[in-house]
């Protein structure tokens, strides 16, 4: 995309499209829409009075032809009450705009933030374009591979030269954050057999030569040296092996401790001998996005520099049943040395996590934060609307929780009670791997607990946050990217706990 930044007026500036920001619509009292309904020989002051448009809500109207405009068409967006619009306001009203057909079909672009003149809008504006406009192409064929947006030109308007400097800055912050969430949604679009372990290993490889921080591999012998048996464990019933990858980005000269990041990389879950229903069984491709999210979550930070020390660390394997397969009742030793009873092998995440988390020891971290699809139980916590977060530091959990004010990626704290961690202690082995389905959430999360070393922890549980079921306006149906900004507005405001 290329961009351009101009104080140059509305009606003199030479594109497809102009789209002008609005809020409630008080002609005496927004100068800006005056001009434009001036202009446009009373265009404006028609769409209201036949109720085409009111800006009180999230909605686009078309003028066509204006006359007084070099523009050939004008684009009203508006974005509902003036006191609550905010950063995921212009997200949201940019991720609707990406795919009118209007714009889709306009190879110059204009939006004038006049009157809306604020770094954080210019930033949310670009990311919801971006994240609106997404789809899965990769796998397409002959026309239907080619995408139709024609846009190649987005230019910003603004009143005073000197917020150009700012308003650059903030649109490149955007395009790399939403550019990191797209490869959150395009690894976890991608079927099990075009992303293996090996496969996926390879593809953090690649990224990491590209953006210049340093990736290393363990395969299974490797992991069978450091004695991660949950992990191996896990990847008993596939013929594709488990691997283990580990990321690290150093954003400091010194030799501040790194913030861990853990996600969950069950590149497919059947469910093991415990399978699941064959409804909506295919979904489980994306069972490794907690995984996608440090990924590119390191690789948004290296290109941001973000001042920061990062370890990502990536368990990654299949969940299947085979003659091979770890079974229920089966009992598994993990690199901390803590036994397992399986209950049910379809509580697998939880298990190789054990593992990363305890190797996440090894970094005498400042914090330790894991992300997974870990819990069908977090759909009945918050529904499709947020995250649960759980963990051992209130200091670590309110910057997660102002993190995901800032960025619109909603969580929610969660207790862990002695009574749930009495709940994941096994009669024959040290835990159990499930306590049933009360509070699954939270008993999962007190089984975590005892691979945690004496750091600031916390449990982010995207289950169902990584899937959209209707869409909205810059969240299409499908894979989300859930926890990419999140955990960029964590690490760029971060302060040790």
């Amino acid at each position: 995309m290329n961009y351009k930044y101009s104080i140059e007026d509305i009606h003199t500036v030479d594109v497809d499209a102009v789209v002008f920001f609005t809020a409630e619509f008080d002609k005496i009292r927004d100068k800006y829409l005056n001009r434009v309904d001036a202009l446009t020989q009373g265009a404006v002051t028609t769409l209201f009075k036949t109720d085409e448009f009111s800006g009180k809500k999230l909605e686009l109207a078309l003028i066509y032809q204006p006359v007084g405009f070099k523009a050939r068409r004008i684009i009203l967006a508006g974005l509902g009450q003036k006191n609550k619009i905010d950063a995921d306001t212009f997200r949201g009203v940019l991720g609707m705009l990406s795919r009118m057909k209007t714009v889709k079909n306009s190879k110059k672009l204009a939006l004038s933030f006049k009157g809306f003149e604020n770094p954080v809008f210019y930033q949310a504006a670009v990311e919801g374009y971006f994240l609106g406009s997404y789809k899965m192409l990769d796998f397409k064929t002959g026309g239907d591979r080619k995408d139709v947006n024609k846009v190649n030109e987005l230019s910003f308007l603004v009143e005073r030269k000197v917020g150009l400097k700012q308003l650059e800055k903030a649109v490149l912050k955007g395009e790399i954050i939403a550019e990191g969430q797209l490869l959150v949604r395009q690894l976890g679009n991608t079927p099990g057999n075009f992303l293996t372990p090996t496969l996926y290993a390879k593809k953090a490889q690649e990224l990491a030569r590209k953006y210049k921080f340093n990736c290393r591999v363990l395969d299974e012998k490797a992991i069978l040296k450091e004695k991660m048996g949950a992990l191996l464990a896990v990847g008993k019933g596939s013929s594709e092996p488990p691997r283990f990858i580990i990321l690290s980005y150093k954003g400091r000269a010194d030799n501040q401790a790194p913030i861990v990041l853990v996600g969950k990389g069950i590149t497919f879950d059947a469910g093991g001998i415990s399978l699941k229903p064959p409804l909506n069984m295919h979904e489980m491709k994306n069972d490794m996005s907690g995984s996608a999210v440090v990924l590119a979550t390191i690789m948004t930070a290296a290109r941001l520099k973000l001042p920061r020390n990062l370890i990502a660390l990536m368990p990654t394997a299949e969940n299947l049943p085979s003659s091979t397969a770890t079974k229920p009742g089966d009992i598994i030793k993990t690199r901390k040395g803590l036994t397992v009873e399986v209950i049910n092998t379809d509580a697998e995440g939880r298990l190789i996590l054990a593992d990363a988390l305890d190797y996440a020891n090894t970094f005498k971290p400042q914090a330790v934060v894991d992300i997974a699809t870990l819990t069908g139980a977090a759909l009945y916590v918050l529904g499709y609307e947020g995250a649960p977060i759980l963990g051992n530091n209130k200091k670590l959990l309110d910057q997660l929780k102002a993190a995901a004010e800032n960025s619109a990626e909603r969580v929610w704290e969660m207790p862990i009670w002695n009574e749930h961690r009495e709940s994941m202690k096994s009669g024959i082995a040290d835990l159990v791997n499930s306590a049933g389905k009360p509070a699954g959430t939270i008993t999962a999360s007190a089984f975590l607990e005892n691979f945690v070393g004496d750091w600031p922890w916390a449990h982010i549980d995207i289950a169902y946050m990584d899937m959209e079921p209707k869409g909205r306006p810059y969240l299409p149906v499908g894979i989300t990217g859930f926890g990419l900004r999140l955990l960029i507005e964590l690490l760029s405001n971060w302060k040790k706990s």
